[in-house]
């Protein structure tokens, strides 16, 4: 599931601003297990708030350069 900065590079800003929600989600959901003692595998928490970054990070270069 991990991303590459490679593949977010070739988003458009609508497919990241969709997949930043997607994460947010996915996160959302991962807390609330891991709350629940349902969460198999912990370290996928810190794998999607890197992806987070990422994608926030890949917005910010496209809101730079088109200015």
């Amino acid at each position: 599931m991990k991303m590459k900065a490679s593949d977010v590079r070739k988003m458009s800003a609508a497919e990241l601003e969709t997949k930043l929600g997607e994460l947010k989600k996915d996160l959302f959901q991962l807390r609330l297990q891991h709350a629940t003692n349902q969460l198999e595998n912990p370290v996928k928490i810190a794998e999607v708030k890197r992806d987070i970054a990422r994608v926030k990070t890949i917005i910010r270069e496209q809101q730079l350069a088109g200015r």
